[in-house]
């Protein structure tokens, strides 16, 4: 697997994870502090993030053929 790959890879289960957490944080957790609720907020945000910085890794590395 190429490094390009992996990355793809790793930004594609780092947005998964983010997305878990932030429904446990949101969803699931029965008894919600408000740290838990920043830690789902901050994964929530991240979990938009992710996607877009890996999109733009995909183009920038195809454009220089990585």
């Amino acid at each position: 697997m190429s490094l390009k790959g992996f990355h793809i890879l790793f930004i594609t289960i780092a947005t998964l994870l983010c997305v878990f957490v932030a429904l446990w944080a949101f969803v699931l957790e029965r008894l919600p502090d408000p740290g838990l609720q920043m830690f789902g907020a901050s994964c929530a945000l991240a979990s938009v993030a992710l996607p877009i910085y890996g999109w733009r890794f995909y183009r920038k590395a195809k454009a220089i053929h990585v």
